[in-house]
């Protein structure tokens, strides 16, 4: 598996990164589906769960490809930066990455422009990412 230093949104007592959903469902199936008990990995401090073998196993051979941006915190946040949580429910795919969202205004707002936002994003994030617990 390829190495990552990124954090990632876990839940604090189960420790499921995006709440049990298949990070790869987003690519595979066009929206988030849940992932089973039986097909965990656990990679970058957070357990990932897979709805099949195969989505697995892509996610090991690239979990930087299926992983979300930002460890799964809300873009918009992060450019301002605020890391706040994401949701799996509230996604959108831009340039073949995930994006998660904390809320609906935020993903409408980031969807208006996603540039302006992945730019202040990726200025944002490493002083950010170093300052989170893992």
């Amino acid at each position: 598996m390829a190495a990552t230093t990124e954090r990632v949104v876990a839940d604090r007592y189960s420790g499921l990164a995006i709440g049990g959903v298949d990070p790869v469902s987003y690519f595979a199936d066009g929206g988030p589906r849940a992932g089973m008990a039986e097909l965990e990995v656990n990679a970058g401090g957070a357990i990932w769960r897979f709805r099949s073998e195969g989505n697995r196993a892509a996610f090991i051979a690239h979990p930087e490809v299926y992983r979300p941006r930002f460890g799964g915190y809300d873009p918009v946040g992060v450019a301002d930066g605020k890391p706040v949580a994401g949701f799996a429910s509230l996604w959108l795919l831009v340039g073949q990455r995930l994006y998660l969202f904390a809320r609906d205004d935020t993903r409408a707002a980031f969807a208006a422009d996603p540039g302006r936002y992945i730019a202040a994003a990726d200025r944002q994030w490493p002083g950010l990412r170093d300052s989170l617990v893992q």
